[in-house]
């Protein structure tokens, strides 16, 4: 193998060198799509029954092997101990309850029929086949493994693209799942480039999804949409805090820690906005800022550090460079606003700002690292109104008393609110939808629909005793106006 097909992987955090995996064709990638094909015609005759225990022994696995797993994701993304943990204990969660679920969602449910009694009508779900997975870096096993779980329960083979810097991850859980039953055919890591492996995915599956950018997912959608298949993608976000006059304000600094600098910032569903009250401004940024202030940073698997590093020295810079960017047009740092290069790198302080201009770079577009930006207002209704000035939808956290918070979470224009919480709170409910409005994405995971994505419906009914047009020995007129009569009256008894 020569070098040109190798991607090498390094630790973010202290430039170690972690392990290669190939760099894939798309010819391979097709060879891989055929052996789904081929695999899946026989998982999909297999028992919900056999399926559901698959997933319950991986539920069990991913817990047991738990230290193994988060040694693996911390050496590709540089993340702490606690965000590592996050992603087996969503995997685990996310197996039981689909597959506990999954027997009623996919079970043949019976409709109403076109005449009572005379038509039985059914709907069943059907998998579409092949499912394509393009993941992202920033959650190397919950953004592969979680999205999985419900398309091959469903009945799916899936071809699996993780991101050229965390492979590895993906190979792990990989592993997993063959022990756990999967049969290996059914399931596929294809490591390459975007350009060769996700396109040829994009091209060969039977229904996409997708983590990643709004650009990005534009552009797929349209692939998508071109080719006719279905298309769920969670896209990006510039996600709102608002903290009411009302609020616990340590709760609130709390919530802020949290949602704003968990997984270093780097997560799709990460705080990038405050809106606080004026009448606890003050207050609430002395806090913030103290906390900040004695959070620990830096490398390593010990579970008291607070924030590791970013995903790479390239990705430190553009933050870097989007907090100059406000500075230089009239930010204050109230808090951070630094790399770190005695950590490593990839590592950049946790970072709060204020006066942000509106030309500002980070004060619309996505930083998807430890910044925030935090400002004043003197009501609720105007805190509403800047929270839902975005061309993003996908997260949104309230902190409140808790009648004020629902009044206002039922404003906010985004796939999930948190109240009294950053963000946990809404993707751990894992039998609730979660997913973006406006340009934060389309589809949704989590919930029924989660699941229910990766098929499509199938319709049969079964006429009896006479034909839907009535019997042929009976009058058309005097049919007709006998249905008439029989509406009329359904329309009081049938409901």
């Amino acid at each position: 193998m020569s070098s040109s097909d190798i991607i090498s992987v390094y630790s973010p955090a202290t430039g170690e060198h972690v392990g290669d995996v190939p760099a894939h064709t798309a010819d391979f990638t097709r060879k891989a799509f055929a052996a789904a094909r081929d695999a899946q015609k026989q998982w999909v005759s297999t028992s919900l029954q056999h399926r559901k225990a698959v997933m319950l022994r991986l539920h069990d696995m991913v817990l047991e092997r738990q230290s193994e797993l988060m040694d693996v994701i911390q050496s590709e993304t540089g993340k702490n101990r606690a965000s590592a943990f996050d992603e087996v204990l969503d995997v685990a969660i996310t197996a039981r309850h689909y597959a506990y679920a999954a027997p009623r969602m996919l079970r043949t449910r019976r409709k109403k029929g076109a005449l009572p009694v005379l038509t039985h009508t059914v709907e069943e779900h059907v998998p579409h086949g092949v499912v394509g997975i393009i993941a992202p870096w920033n959650y190397p096993l919950t953004l592969t493994a979680s999205d999985a779980i419900p398309a091959l329960l469903a009945g799916n083979g899936v071809v699996l693209k993780p991101d050229s810097l965390t492979p590895l991850t993906a190979l792990k859980i990989a592993e997993l799942l063959y022990e756990s039953g999967i049969p290996r055919d059914l399931f596929h890591v294809v490591s390459g480039s975007g350009g060769v492996v996700g396109r040829a995915i994009t091209e060969g599956c039977d229904y996409l999804m997708f983590t990643g950018s709004t650009m990005t997912g534009r552009r797929l959608g349209s692939i998508a949409g071109e080719r006719l298949i279905g298309y769920s993608a969670e896209l990006g976000g510039k996600n709102p805090m608002i903290v009411a006059h009302d609020a616990d304000i340590e709760r609130a600094v709390q919530g802020a820690i949290s949602g704003c600098f968990s997984n270093s910032g780097q997560l799709c569903v990460s705080i990038e906005r405050i809106y606080v009250h004026e009448a606890i401004a003050q207050e609430f940024l002395e806090r913030f800022v103290a906390a900040i202030e004695a959070m620990r940073i830096g490398p390593g698997p010990e579970w008291d550090v607070d924030m590791g590093s970013l995903i790479s020295a390239e990705h430190r810079a553009r933050v870097e460079d989007m907090v100059n960017d406000a500075v230089t047009r009239g930010a204050t740092v109230l808090a951070g606003g630094r790399a770190l290069p005695d950590l490593g790198e990839a590592f950049y302080a946790p970072t709060v700002l204020t006066n942000v201009a509106k030309r500002s770079k980070l004060y619309r577009e996505e930083v998807f690292g430890p910044v925030v930006y935090v400002e004043t207002v003197d009501s609720i209704s105007e805190a509403i109104q800047r929270a839902n000035d975005s061309e993003y939808g996908l997260n949104a956290s309230v902190f409140a008393d808790p009648d004020t918070a629902w009044e206002i979470a039922s404003q906010l224009e985004v796939g999930t609110v948190n109240i009294n919480e950053g963000y946990a709170a809404t993707w751990g409910s894992i039998d609730a939808p979660m997913g973006g409005w406006k340009a934060s994405g389309v589809g949704r995971r989590h919930g029924d629909e989660g699941l229910l994505k990766y098929t499509t419906t199938r319709t049969v009914s079964s006429q009896r005793v006479m034909p839907v047009s009535g019997p042929g020995e009976v009058a058309r007129e005097t049919y007709t106006s006998a249905l008439k009569t029989a509406l009329k009256l359904g329309k009081r008894v049938l409901r």
